[in-house]
């Protein structure tokens, strides 16, 4: 059969006549030639170590150390002899969530953090809400990680210059799209040092703090005793109480990035579980040293707040006093310190538009938040979590304090969520497993503190940004349920044309026919169709009744699209080409029964409208007699958000083939739904 002749597989989409013009050169300069597909080392090449994980995700989990102790510390008050219970409580609750995350990993080792576990072990819905405070979560992660970097960079320099913080946090949001659109290994190789000199300053800075001031440590302890005593005398031991855990729920910023590992699996190499369970473990002990370390340190040297300065700012300056570091120290503190907390926004650009794409394969947002550019990113992703990060850091000023509300409670919202998962699921095993008890305490352990931080932040921060995060985050969940129902209808109306254009697959071939391969002289229909479907069958027969005798061959273009679902690893990528390839033969078989000769043409890529007109301009070379043909989604009440949720890739294929001078006919497949 004609259709049966192996087709051409091209691997990449590079288009040589578009590198010509002035736009794509300034975009392969910026942003990188496209990757190439047929190299078989590029899933290797691609993913990440354990150290460059740690890089490019831990660094989200330790910069929070830049904030979180500073606040919890901050909410005390006076009452500063609780900071040294409040270091142990931290970093034992470091340890609970990131063990309870390991778990996770274990369980789910392709990534996707809550909002895969909520949907897999507590359903769609409680899915869809986990993953919008996820999503909200990690465009916070953005805002708050560049604000308190500029924070921490603007601590060294003079008051009056501190009108320039804001528009040099925008310019870093910016800078960090274009990097990230190159894609995420090079961003993490790009940031690297800078995690190795924050490590670096901070094991010298926190060691030397408490060595130093070892002679003072049980002097430090009677005052804290003292301190305890006259404090429960004055407050009592109930209020002393509320006190440690409103200090310790509004440090819940600490926190905030351990999820990040669990998430970005994807990106990391094989064995995946066992990278991330390592990557886990450097996070955790470096958040809890580091957390823990910087309370313990602000109690000894009676580290105060100054304006303009963060305490980690004022610390360090007392430090150079007693240690003969200089000026020059404190200086390469802050600046590590300030850009590891760029490096920190990082996470909410890489899992950040993995959540969304998650969610557009499951129908809950756009489905181009889906698709892969020529780098291999989600470039839409991206694009929409950094403008809205944006728009966060204009609305908020850049005020650390008012973010952090708004950040916590996200993120408490989808831990919560993700350990009750857990408690549910190993719940559900008690019949069958007899430890089920000893793996369920962590979870236990760990939903009690995250409901803990997440009741006291929003009662306490209601009024000062709480009720903010929680609208946005409860608009958005109402945004996913319509767009879900959408699409359903949307689907429900082609399965109905699928089930009407059945009984074509039981015709038989016209009498006397037989098929044979194409011949370049006649004149030839080029279809351009997605999977074998009935949106496919439906444009052949359209052609087939509206150009009668017309044309004698039929020719088929698709393309097999790499997005986030499919991109994870070399067999994936076989797979896709096996199952187009597979469709296209069925289309070639129909072509046969309604009496045309048939072949197809078909390209594996990440761009359709690029892919489609380079296949498209060899078929009109080796078949010079053709029109191409199209199916397109008409709407019978046209809206503007149909736009945005279905794609225009029809009307931009004519576009560029009519501009190389071809014909093309966009044909209607009307759907009878808002």
């Amino acid at each position: 059969m004609a259709g049966s002749v192996q087709p051409p597989f091209r691997a990449t989409n590079e288009n040589p006549e578009n590198d010509s013009t002035t736009t794509s050169r300034v975009r392969r300069l910026l942003i990188g030639r496209p990757r190439d597909l047929s190299d078989r080392s590029l899933f290797h090449r691609l993913s990440l170590i354990p150290l460059l994980a740690w890089v490019g995700l831990g660094a989200d989990g330790l910069s929070s150390s830049c904030y979180g102790p500073e606040e919890a510390f901050k909410t005390l008050g006076e009452h500063t002899y609780l900071a040294l219970a409040l270091a142990v409580v931290m970093a034992l609750t470091v340890c609970v969530i990131a063990i309870a995350y390991s778990r996770v990993i274990e369980h789910f080792p392709h990534g996707g953090g809550g909002y895969v576990v909520a949907t897999k072990l507590l359903g769609e819905r409680a899915g869809v809400m986990s993953g919008c405070a996820l999503l909200v979560d990690y465009v916070l992660t953005i805002t708050i990680s560049i604000a308190a970097a500029g924070d921490a960079l603007f601590s060294f320099l003079p008051i009056a210059w501190h009108g320039y913080k804001l528009p040099a946090e925008a310019s870093i949001i910016v800078f960090m799209i274009v990097l990230n659109f190159r894609g995420v290994k090079e961003s993490v190789l790009t940031m690297t040092p800078i995690f190795l000199l924050f490590v670096l300053t901070h094991v010298i800075l926190i060691g030397g703090g408490v060595i130093t001031h070892a002679p003072q440590v049980s002097d430090t302890l009677q005052n804290s005793w003292t301190g305890l005593s006259g404090g429960l005398t004055t407050l009592g031991v109930g209020g002393m109480l509320l006190l440690f855990v409103h200090a310790y729920s509004l440090g819940g910023g600490t926190y905030t990035g351990i999820e990040a590992v669990s998430n970005g699996l994807a990106i990391m190499r094989e064995p995946q579980v066992r990278t991330g369970k390592r990557t886990m473990f450097y996070m955790a002990a470096s958040l809890a040293f580091t957390a823990s370390g910087l309370l313990l340190c602000y109690l000894l040297w009676d580290v105060r707040a100054v304006e303009g300065k963060t305490l980690n700012a004022v610390f360090a300056e007392k430090f150079v006093q007693v240690v003969p570091l200089g000026m020059t120290f404190v200086i390469l503190t802050m600046i590590s310190e300030g850009t590891l907390l760029v490096v920190a926004a990082q996470a909410g650009f890489v899992d950040g538009p993995r959540v969304l794409a998650n969610m557009a394969n499951d129908s809950w947002v756009p489905r181009r938040f889906a698709a892969l550019s020529d780098r291999l990113t989600t470039q839409n992703g991206i694009l929409l979590m950094g403008l809205t990060a944006l728009a966060a850091l204009f609305y908020t000023h850049g005020d650390v304090r008012k973010i952090v509300v708004m950040y916590s409670i996200n993120v408490f919202i989808t831990f919560s969520m993700t350990e009750t998962a857990m408690c549910h699921f190993y719940f559900g095993l008690r019949r069958t497993q007899t430890d089920w008890k000893k793996k369920i305490s962590i979870h236990v352990i760990g939903l009690s503190m995250c409901l803990t931080i997440l009741t006291v932040t929003v009662l306490e921060k209601f009024l000062e940004g709480g009720w903010i995060t929680l609208f946005v985050t409860g608009s958005f969940v109402l945004l996913c349920f319509l767009i879900r129902g959408h699409y359903r209808d949307v689907m429900g109306h082609l399965a109905r044309l699928d089930k009407d254009l059945s009984p074509i697959e039981r015709e038989e071939k016209p009498m006397g026919f037989v098929a044979t391969a194409p011949d370049p002289a006649q004149r030839t229909a080029v279809i351009l169709v997605g999977g074998y479907s009935g949106v496919g069958i439906h444009t052949v027969l359209h052609v087939h009744r509206s150009f009668p005798s017309q044309f004698k061959n039929l020719v088929f273009v698709s393309v097999g699209v790499i997005d986030s679902g499919v991109f994870k690893g070399r067999d994936e990528l076989d797979a896709l080409r096996k199952h187009t390839e597979a469709g296209m033969e069925r289309y070639v078989q129909l072509a046969n029964r309604l009496g045309f000769q048939g072949t197809y043409r078909i390209a594996i890529g990440t761009d359709v409208v690029d892919e489609v007109v380079e296949l498209c301009q060899g078929v009109g070379r080796e078949f010079p007699q053709c029109v191409f043909f199209a199916g397109q989604l008409v709407f019978q009440m046209e809206r503007w958000y149909q736009r945005i949720l279905h794609n225009q890739t029809a009307f931009a294929i004519q576009k560029q083939l009519q501009w190389h001078d071809r014909t093309m006919v966009i044909l209607p497949i009307r759907v009878r739904v808002l």
